[in-house]
């Protein structure tokens, strides 16, 4: 048996991708219909897409943070913090051509160890290398930490390609559906504290009633929310937290969409007790509800038969997936560009799609992981909606020279090539890198 590795399969298949490649996007249209300028029978984004000549030249990683003001803290669970402050990772990826590509990875990496692992491992592996070699450079590379660094290198490389196409990005990772770029966006938030004498203005669940009123005012039609903190170490149970969700309908109406947020911390047995009543209240998802394991979820999935069950953030790569999409323990796929990269979370929507998953992206870092993942979002024939962050943090719409607006509970993307957006010159210097955690102890909470 000849030894034909993985990637002398990818090298193969990006030559007679490369051999065939048209001089031009035009395909063949039936007459009268309207074409984005490239065919949406292609097996992969990069298929009959003539190869341009450039080359990285330089990668350059910046950590932006903000402080957040005291009034704009936030509790993080059961975890005894409080969060103070939050921090992007922005990397750009130069060319010798003068064609620069930025994107974003997840914080939660570590962002110094981030920027530390590309200066010292990813710059030096793909100076020199083609942009268009982005399956091959960056594709299904896993791992705590240096994933993150991968990703923002990884949408980086694929902004470069739809500027040097001249072409939003959208139109070339559609292969299979006609681009949506009116995108329906949920608002994310419900952060809050069970501990009545807490400083933070969001006390009790009664705090989702008011945010939810103000996001539908917004002109937002979904909510997704969390339980708050209190659960694990104020010893509070479903018996306190259930009534609550039955004010939260009745003051939003029937027509708000309603999203359960468990963030993997109620037990299975707590989990089928809140599943009648986010049937009868007629919830639009539970995002991961518990502890991953596949069985579980089945368990759960039979108690929702309308209320879907969503999950997948933290899972980096097609392997990590194959089995909860095959099982059917997840309804809606929920990986980000921030932590699976544009290049494998096209491949995971992809795999969700045929097997009749939906997708809706995680995005709870910045403006510029938005925009990806409101690029692949609107490329997918699966698409759901669109996350938002609704926590305080300027640098979801303070990083581009034209803001990312939300009209309506829509987001429209911008029709310029690549990601469509620009950085603000010397965010460095208006966003300066405050190291350390972005968390700290909460007096307040019991230790234990």
């Amino acid at each position: 048996m000849s030894n034909f590795t993985r990637r002398k399969f990818l090298v193969s298949a990006a030559g007679v991708s490369g051999a065939a490649a048209l001089t031009n996007l035009a395909v063949c249209t039936p007459k009268g219909e309207k074409t984005s300028g490239i065919s949406n029978m292609r097996m992969h984004p990069l298929d009959g897409i003539q190869r341009e000549n450039l080359k990285i030249s330089d990668i350059k990683v910046t950590l932006l943070s903000y402080e957040l003001k005291p009034e704009e803290q936030w509790t993080d669970g059961d975890q005894n913090s409080v969060i103070w402050q939050t921090t992007s990772v922005i990397t750009e990826v130069f060319t010798d051509v003068g064609i620069v590509g930025i994107g974003g990875g997840s914080r939660y990496n570590g962002p110094v160890e981030m920027k530390t692992y590309t200066e010292k491992v990813i710059k030096p592996l793909l100076i020199g290398k083609n942009p268009f070699d982005v399956a091959i450079l960056t594709g299904g590379i896993a791992g705590d930490g240096a994933r993150a660094a991968w990703c923002g290198v990884d949408v980086a490389l694929w902004d470069i390609i739809g500027k040097a196409k001249g072409l939003p990005l959208y139109k070339i990772l559609a292969t299979n559906t006609e681009p949506q770029t009116h995108l329906r966006v949920y608002a994310s938030g419900g952060e809050f504290t069970w501990r009545k004498n807490s400083k933070f203005a969001d006390i009790g669940p009664e705090s989702h009633i008011r945010q939810a009123l103000q996001h539908k005012k917004d002109g937002y039609t979904a909510f997704k929310f969390r339980m708050g903190g209190g659960f694990g170490r104020l010893g509070i149970t479903l018996k306190d937290y259930i009534p609550h969700l039955y004010k939260l309908r009745e003051a939003v109406g029937p027509d708000f969409d309603l999203i359960q947020e468990a963030n993997t911390r109620w037990s299975v047995a707590q989990c089928l007790e809140i599943c009648p009543v986010l049937e009868e209240l007629k919830f639009l998802w539970f995002e991961e509800p518990t502890k991953r394991n596949i069985d579980d979820y089945l368990k759960i999935k039979q108690a929702l038969p309308t209320v879907k069950i969503s999950g997948g953030e933290m899972r980096r790569n097609r392997g990590e997936l194959a089995e909860w999409i095959d099982s059917g323990a997840y309804d809606i796929i929920q990986s980000g560009c921030d932590d699976a990269g544009m290049t494998e979370n096209w491949h995971i929507a992809q795999m969700a799609h045929t097997r009749g998953r939906l997708f809706t992206g995680h995005n709870w870092q910045d403006g510029l992981v938005t925009i990806a993942n409101a690029h692949l979002l609107a490329a997918l024939p699966n698409r759901f909606l669109l996350e938002t962050n609704m926590t305080a943090n300027p640098l979801k719409e303070g990083l581009f020279k034209e803001k990312l607006i939300v009209k309506n509970g829509y987001l429209d993307i911008p029709d310029k090539p690549g990601l469509g957006v620009e950085l603000i010159e010397d965010l460095d210097k208006q966003y300066p890198y405050v190291p350390g955690p972005w968390n700290k102890p909460d007096p307040g909470m019991p230790k234990s």
